[in-house]
């Protein structure tokens, strides 16, 4: 039996939440997925230490400012999942859980989401599975030939699990640099970057990130030169974990590497690093696979939008897979905006 609901919101996580809080807002009867067992994203899943870039004010979804964490100027990921369930039973969002949506099919007037505990039918859909369930490693040379083990950012939890070992961390952005801050004291270090770090001046910010990447928003809607956003910025936010260990000269970057051995990693001139572990901190792509039975993907994988809407597909918004789908829509303060703008429009469409 198929149900039916004017939204199925696809991902249960900070960008669903904000959709399901704007479509409450447009009385709009909608479902939310969540493939998690438990509330909270991502942000249940990442290594112990990580803490947000910006205080909790700056770092709340719409409608509900997230309440400061004692001790802590930036929040940690225990708090930001306390928030999101707080969130999520403050507005009685309907998430059901866990369900995975394994493909969005056209069915006529209506789009069919298969589920893997059935299917329903909806007059519009939103896609926010976000990127985190979906690693990117390069594919580097003798990647299968190391005998020691690999690890992305999505598998790190904590410095005590290597303590003592030879860890080479591959990564210049933000992951990289705080996982290579957290193995910097208990373990034998190898820091390996594309480029030299660039790091943001220390009293940057995520508050200063999204009133640049607003800033950029604004820009475009007036017609004025596109400021590059956040992507025009350096790197790297110099958080207190990070600018200790730069300051104590234990975060200190080499060139990438050109293969791996077995036996650990090795650059075009013959030096060669042995290694028992290697962190691949090298990023993520959408996780957008369940909307492969629409074919919407151009020639280099990438959903052309207008704004959220996809533009082969008007009834499918997609939110919270980075400046593509809105200015800083990856972020918990990014997201609110395109969420709003995503939810006025499928409100407009069902009318």
């Amino acid at each position: 039996m198929t149900r039916r609901t004017d939204v199925v919101v696809i991902g249960g996580g900070q960008a669903g939440l904000a959709a399901g809080y704007h479509l409450r807002r447009l009385g709009l009867d909608f479902v939310i997925f969540d493939a998690q067992a438990e509330p909270g994203g991502a942000w249940q899943h990442t290594w112990d230490s990580l803490h947000l870039f910006s205080p909790a004010a700056y770092s709340s979804l719409p409608g509900r400012l997230m309440p400061p964490q004692p001790g802590e100027t930036y929040p940690d990921a225990a708090h930001v999942v306390a928030y999101l369930t707080d969130y999520e039973q403050r507005y009685e969002l309907p998430v059901h859980r866990p369900v995975r949506a394994v493909g969005v099919h056209r069915d006529g007037e209506l789009l069919r989401v298969e589920t893997d505990s059935g299917a329903w039918s909806a007059r519009a859909v939103i896609s926010a599975t976000g990127t985190w369930w979906r690693p990117f490693v390069p594919a580097v040379p003798g990647r299968t030939e190391f005998q020691g083990d690999q690890l992305h950012t999505v598998e790190y939890r904590s410095a005590s699990d290597l303590a003592g070992q030879k860890v080479v961390v591959v990564g210049g952005g933000n992951s990289g640099a705080q996982i290579a801050a957290d193995l910097a004291h208990g373990t034998d270090l190898t820091w390996v970057t594309l480029r030299e770090p660039r790091y943001l001046a220390d009293d940057i910010d995520g508050r200063a990130l999204f009133d640049h990447a607003t800033a950029r928003r604004r820009a475009l809607d007036e017609g004025r030169t596109d400021t590059g956003g956040v992507a025009s910025l350096d790197d790297i936010v110099a958080v207190p974990p990070v600018r200790e260990a730069r300051d104590a000269g234990r975060l200190k970057a080499q060139p990438m590497f050109t293969r791996l051995t077995s036996t650990g990693v090795e650059w075009a001139d013959g030096t060669h690093a042995d290694a028992d572990a290697i962190i691949w901190c090298t990023g993520f792509r959408p996780a957008l696979s369940h909307l492969g039975p629409l074919g919407l993907r151009g020639p280099r994988g990438h959903i052309p939008t207008h704004g959220t809407q996809t533009l082969a597909e008007p009834r499918l918004h997609l939110l919270g897979y980075g400046d593509w789908t809105g200015p800083a829509s990856a972020t918990l303060i990014g997201v609110g905006r395109p969420a709003r703008d995503a939810a006025r429009r499928i409100a407009q469409l069902l009318r």
